[in-house]
């Protein structure tokens, strides 16, 4: 697809809210995500990062407040227009029974050629992978294999939560190379982490959540730059938790866990 106008943001929070039952995750979110690179939230657990991502595919709408989806009101567009549009790759990869190939095939395509095509593009030999169990591909195959599958659908923007929470540390890379040839190619790319060296890594522009509220936008050194307290609270912690940090072995029973 040609690239969409970059002065457009690709979505609008205004006046967001999320709540379930008694609990509000999200208060009064007013954000823009723009219209072009990739934009990292990050925040501690509990922040809303999760919810905000899941707004973006209408998986769940808010409470109360208007998302717009380059311009338009989310709410006003087809429930799989949004999904075909909006590619969304999460930390633990969804894989269906079947082959790497059936797996593939979901997207609405099944040619072979472009399935090899595209797991080449994610870093995986499509030759030895299309007819292998899908249920016996490591963790990190796993991930790329479903970022192959969002990439088969052609989606206007990519939508990733913590995506290599659970890899080692060579898949990560390469999912972060990916993101950036994406952002590169004109697909606005909103990636969240709780990683600070990601962020400092990935970031075209900045967003950190705090229990719900944005405390802070801004490039990548505007916001490690922040006199805010809050901020300075928020990136000590995870600065701090992603030092203590080990990468998992992607065969291993632990890379697929939260």
């Amino acid at each position: 697809m040609p690239p969409a106008d970059r002065k457009v943001p690709v979505f609008s929070f205004d006046g967001v809210s999320v709540s379930f039952g008694e609990t509000t995750v999200l208060r009064d979110l007013d954000l823009q995500i723009p219209g072009w690179g990739i934009t990292v939230v990050v925040g501690p657990s509990g922040s809303g990062k999760s919810t905000l991502v899941r707004l973006c595919d209408r998986l769940i709408d808010p409470t109360s407040g208007v998302i717009r989806f380059r311009g338009t009101d989310l709410r006003s567009l087809d429930v799989l227009e949004v999904r075909r549009k909006i590619g969304l790759v999460f930390q633990r990869p969804a894989v269906f029974s079947g082959s790497t190939g059936d797996n593939l095939s979901i997207s609405g395509c099944t040619d072979p050629a472009r399935h090899r095509e595209v797991l080449a593009a994610v870093g995986l030999d499509g030759e030895e992978l299309l007819l292998r169990e899908a249920a016996a591909l490591s963790g990190g195959e796993a991930q790329r294999m479903c970022l192959a599958r969002t990439l088969l659908v052609g989606p206007e923007v990519l939508v990733t939560d913590e995506p290599t929470a659970s890899l080692d540390h060579r898949s990560a890379r390469i999912l972060e190379g990916l993101a950036k040839d994406a952002a590169r190619s004109g697909t606005p790319v909103l990636w969240v982490t709780h990683d600070i060296a990601q962020m400092r890594r990935l970031a075209d522009h900045c967003v950190v959540l705090a229990e719900g509220r944005v405390i802070a936008t801004g490039s990548p050194q505007q916001v490690l730059d922040s006199p805010d307290p809050a901020v300075q609270a928020v990136l000590h912690i995870e600065d701090h938790d992603d030092q203590a940090a080990s990468w998992p072995d992607p065969d291993s029973p632990a890379a697929d866990q939260d």
